[in-house]
């Protein structure tokens, strides 16, 4: 695992989503890393962390909410550990309407890189928090979908869920 926030991270907490298990792992107090448990980017324990699945309970409350369709966004307590580049693509994700996709080239514009589509993809790929900063809502610019980090299984069945329960 390469995220930044990775080498932060002491103890976790897992949750049963429609998706499958989540690892919603931080410092105790600030959720830094949601993984999931399969696709190219799979998030495993560290060998240090400590499991404690009464940690992050705004965490997995907000999660839990999202899923049951009654949350768009959210709120709970977490930071984005990365270069000011990857957090100015993370912040733009929060900007991309549930429901809604956008593509690489729009974040790039909305980052004030037009044409930094690539370096776009990579600060998308690299994001620690996804469902929290919806990187799953990224699409090609043809309409396509691109990779996901937890499966392109998973980025269907989460835009679908939020077609579903979106306006």
């Amino acid at each position: 695992m390469t995220h930044a926030s990775a080498r932060q991270v002491t103890c976790y907490a897992m949750l049963d989503t429609p998706v499958g298990p989540l690892l919603i792992g931080g410092d105790g107090s600030d959720v830094l890393l949601i993984g999931f448990s399969g696709g190219s980017r799979a998030v495993a324990p560290g060998r240090n962390w400590r499991r404690d699945d009464s940690l992050y309970p705004e965490a997995r409350a907000q999660i839990a909410e999202y899923f049951a369709g009654g949350r768009t966004r959210f709120n709970f307590p977490m930071r984005m550990v990365g270069t000011p580049f990857q957090r100015a693509v993370w912040q733009a994700l929060l900007d991309v309407p549930y429901g809604s996709t956008a593509a690489y080239r729009d974040l790039a514009a909305a980052v004030g890189k037009p044409g930094a589509n690539q370096a776009v993809g990579a600060a998308n790929g690299a994001n620690p928090l996804p469902l929290a900063v919806p990187c799953h809502r990224v699409i090609g610019a043809d309409g396509s979908l691109t990779g996901y980090g937890g499966g392109l299984d998973v980025k269907r069945m989460l835009l679908a869920h939020e077609q579903q329960h979106a306006g």
